[in-house]
């Protein structure tokens, strides 16, 4: 049995793409987890990483370092690296696993020339380039982090081709695709009301995604239609805006989320997943999230606007309807000419879809990966 190092700067406990990584590997390797947040119940060991808040005096110093180009000292100052640094530094493993370019740097330190798998859940150097001062401070770090690290890992996965084909053409790595899909979750298709069209988007409450203009679409449907939004509340400001826009609308709810293993199964009792997400940056322009496959294992049709990375694999496996610009109204026109018969149809494809779209299929690549490297 091999030992297994996972890190993530991130909560592991809900975060679905490292945990699938838990999943996989928690029975035939040794496993350890370095992370934010509480133990995930795994047989894993767990190593919780401390990240206290910065004072003023510290965000002021860690802006300098990155406006003057210090990114190698940053990086090393941050008090997550360098208390991962202190409780596993002694330690040898025979794979990293670095979930992100923000765990690459310490992961090729603790590996001790040992072999490190990369996992890019992001375009990292573009993340936010719709916004000038983080470009100006963390796209430049971002950009050094890749340039100098990535050419470095034994190997490097990520979630969707257009992402892996800019991290080959910018850094010259080889970078295979294990899409954001969760288990198969052997769910079947719920029947579809022709008097009520149930409409749901799930996710977390963040501003830069946009959610206002699925609001707004609603405006352009007629009362067959509702629309049910599953947030979590990430944002408790932005949260009761979307409240306060929606509230004038009884079609429009928000219900409560529930925990990441039984999303597919909640969603399952709606008839469309819907997700418009303005490409107002690099990586929503590529975006591939797990909701998208979240509603095709709830067994839903579904709608989005024109992403391409989602658009080729909807009209690939004929679940759903793609609008045919971001506006929300656009949306609105090709929902509004679904009917139950319609609806039933996408779902029976979806059902289709996800036996080939789950982490049986994307997990035996990134276990191959491992057994490889390990």
């Amino acid at each position: 049995m091999k030992s297994v190092l996972i890190i993530s700067f991130s909560t592991i406990h809900s975060d679905p793409r490292v945990m699938r990584q838990v999943r996989l590997l928690e029975s035939g390797q040794q496993v350890t987890v370095a992370g934010y947040g509480r133990a995930p119940e795994a047989n894993i060991e767990f190593v919780a990483l401390d990240k206290p808040p910065a004072g003023m005096l510290q965000k002021g110093i860690w802006a300098g370092k990155l406006l003057l180009g210090a990114f190698e000292s940053y990086y090393w100052s941050l008090p997550q690296v360098r208390d991962a640094q202190r409780l596993l530094g002694e330690r040898r493993f025979d794979l990293i696993v670095a979930n992100d370019i923000s765990a690459l740097p310490l992961a090729l330190t603790l590996a001790k020339g040992g072999p490190v798998l990369m996992d890019a859940h992001e375009y990292s150097p573009r993340e936010f380039d719709d916004k000038l001062l983080w470009k100006l401070l963390f796209g430049r770090y971002h950009h050094d982090l890749c340039k100098r690290y990535l050419p470095q890992a034994a190997a490097m996965t990520t979630v969707c081709q257009g992402i892996a084909e800019e991290y080959e053409r910018e850094y010259g790595v080889p970078c295979k695709v294990i899409h954001n899909a969760p288990l198969d979750q052997k769910l079947s298709p719920s029947a579809v009301d022709a008097e009520r069209i149930r409409l749901i988007h799930h996710g977390s409450a963040i501003r830069s995604r946009h959610l206002g203009v699925m609001i707004d679409m609603m405006k352009h449907l007629d009362t067959r239609f509702t629309l049910d939004f599953m947030l979590v509340e990430t944002d408790a400001a932005y949260m009761a805006e979307l409240r306060a826009v929606a509230q004038t609308d009884p079609r429009i709810r928000f219900i409560e989320p529930v925990a990441m293993q039984d999303i597919c199964q909640r969603l399952s009792e709606f008839d469309v997943g819907v997700y418009l997400l303005p490409p107002v940056n690099f990586n929503h322009e590529h975006a591939l999230p797990n909701k998208f496959f979240e509603f095709i294992q709830a067994r839903l049709a579904v709608a989005i606007g024109p992403s391409p990375e989602m658009a080729t694999l909807l009209r690939q496996y004929g679940c759903g309807v793609v609008a045919d610009s971001f506006a929300p109204q656009a949306l609105a026109a090709v929902i509004q000419k679904l009917d139950a018969a319609a609806v039933s149809g996408f779902k029976q494809a979806s059902d289709v879809a996800a036996q080939e779209l789950n982490y049986e299929r994307g997990g035996q690549l990134l276990l191959a990966e491992v057994e490889r490297l390990a």
